[in-house]
């Protein structure tokens, strides 16, 4: 039989994420994005189907590339009005009992000390359905807007991201004991103070002496995604990422990034990562009648919608060929999403061709037909790759999430390759069995905060006497 596999639906808190010009379709309901009843109805569909999370993108900044400005951007509703994808956790965790959300933060934007403090509490709220895509942004437009000139080059902000996470599991993980909040009525304590330690953190980027300031949550660190493609981006993933998400059109690159990912988890001393691959999928009753959607489908893509996702994703402004020309002049910035531009080795022909195929669904591949089509195709993908599941773009919301789960779930369960259940507790727990992260983890070593204080200045005065000792004999 062949391994299980997971659905994530990919989201954003906007009109347009990644089929741009659907938002004009008549059924379509993302317009609804500021609206908590399209959450909470989405996760309804979703949680009927099974599905592991809602995985909710985001970004700081706005796709200003094209054109050299963000008109275009602001004209077809491209990722742009766009809102807080945090927020959206608990009002769907209220409405639901198992399915995880899944909400993308950046270590470049806000202070790891805050963002602790936000990610614990929507812990609390979910009782421990959160999970958090660490990104470290790429639009220099997000940078300009908060007083900087551009964003840190790329590996750079890799560097930064790698010690904003050490400040988070020492806040998270380190700072509350599991018994410090004993609420004793009788001795009129809340918490032990003795068990309530200080981080003391120093490091390059970030000072952070004090305590945490929420009490531990179910999973205390929320369950940890990423999208890097890049070396420094996987070398990230694998010390860090319980899970990774991959945008490829191409099954062998997947399988490549698959098996790479795989032997870099294990070179870190850790056991499991899950892969999810992107993907979009139009499912109807026959084969007929799902490339019949398509084709309406593609009647509304937006070209230069299409044309302004692309030019931000590679950081090279499209308008400057003609849709005839070669996507073979498509250039990639190297501090452009790698996640995003490694996508775009797609076949596709010319400039238009491209758009039109990231127009539905963005860069991944698109599954087509029946049930019993796409289930064969999904399948054929695992066995070849071993992915362990898929983001899933929407097309129209929300017609392409209940078309998946009216049509192509129960095909899969019938299979025996997709759950019928959702394991109980929280998002980790039913991912992998355990809720906090396991030992092999390099959050595990803060939870001793005490010790690695010790360590850690113990460090710091061997480097101090090193530096004397080579200024004094150079």
């Amino acid at each position: 039989m062949s391994k299980k596999f997971y659905f994530n639906a990919f989201e954003m808190n906007c009109p347009v994420h990644q089929s741009p010009g659907l938002w004009a379709h008549p059924k379509d309901r993302a317009w609804q994005y500021k609206d908590l009843e399209y959450w909470t109805d989405l996760a309804k569909i979703l949680e009927e189907g099974i599905f592991s999370a809602i995985f909710i993108a985001d970004t700081i900044g706005y796709y200003d590339v094209y054109k050299g400005n963000v008109s275009p951007a602001i004209k077809e509703a491209v990722q742009i009005p766009l809102n807080d994808p945090l927020q959206i956790a608990a009002p769907v965790a209220q409405a639901t009992k198992h399915i995880g959300i899944g909400v993308t933060a950046s270590t470049t934007f806000e202070h790891p000390y805050t963002f602790a403090r936000r990610i614990a509490t929507a812990d609390h709220y979910t009782k421990g359905r959160v999970g958090w895509n660490v990104v470290t942004s790429q639009f220099d437009s997000g940078a300009r807007n908060i007083g900087k000139a551009r964003l840190p080059e790329h590996d750079l902000r890799y560097e930064i991201a790698d010690e904003y996470l050490e400040v988070i599991y020492k806040l998270l993980e380190g700072s509350w004991e599991d018994d410090a909040v004993v609420r004793d009525r009788e001795k009129r304590i809340f918490a032990d103070p003795d068990k309530v330690h200080e981080i003391g953190h120093k490091g390059k980027y970030f000072e952070v002496p004090g305590i945490g300031l929420t009490e531990p949550s179910p999973q205390r660190t929320p369950v940890l995604f990423q999208a890097g493609t890049s070396e420094t981006g996987k070398e990230f993933s694998a010390k860090h990422a319980e899970a990774v998400f991959i945008s490829t059109s191409k099954k062998q690159e997947l399988k490549e990034y698959v098996a790479d990912i795989r032997k870099r988890v294990a070179d870190n001393g850790r056991e499991k990562i899950l892969v999810f691959a992107l993907i979009t999928i139009v499912v109807d009753e026959t084969d007929e009648k799902a490339y019949s959607k398509l084709e309406e489908y593609q009647s509304y893509i937006s070209t230069e919608g299409a044309l302004t996702l692309l030019s931000g994703w590679t950081g090279f402004d499209l308008s400057h060929y003609k849709l005839s020309d070669s996507a073979d002049n498509i250039k990639i910035n190297v501090d452009a999403s790698s996640s995003f531009a490694n996508a775009l080795t797609h076949d596709s022909g010319t400039i238009q061709d491209i758009a039109k195929w990231v127009g539905i669904g963005g860069p991944g591949p698109a599954f087509v037909g029946s049930a019993k089509k796409v289930a064969d195709e999904l399948q054929e993908w695992v066995k070849d790759t071993d992915v362990d599941g898929f983001n899933i773009s929407y097309v129209v919301a929300h017609e392409t999430f209940k078309d998946i789960v009216k049509y192509l779930v129960p095909e899969l369960q019938r299979r025996g390759v997709y759950p019928t259940s959702y394991n109980e507790g929280t998002l980790r727990e039913k991912l992998f069995g355990y809720s906090k992260l396991p030992d092999t983890h390099p959050a595990a070593k803060y939870r001793d905060i005490e010790k690695v204080k010790k360590e850690e200045a113990k460090q710091q005065r061997f480097e101090a006497d090193l530096k004397n000792l080579t200024a004094v004999h150079p």
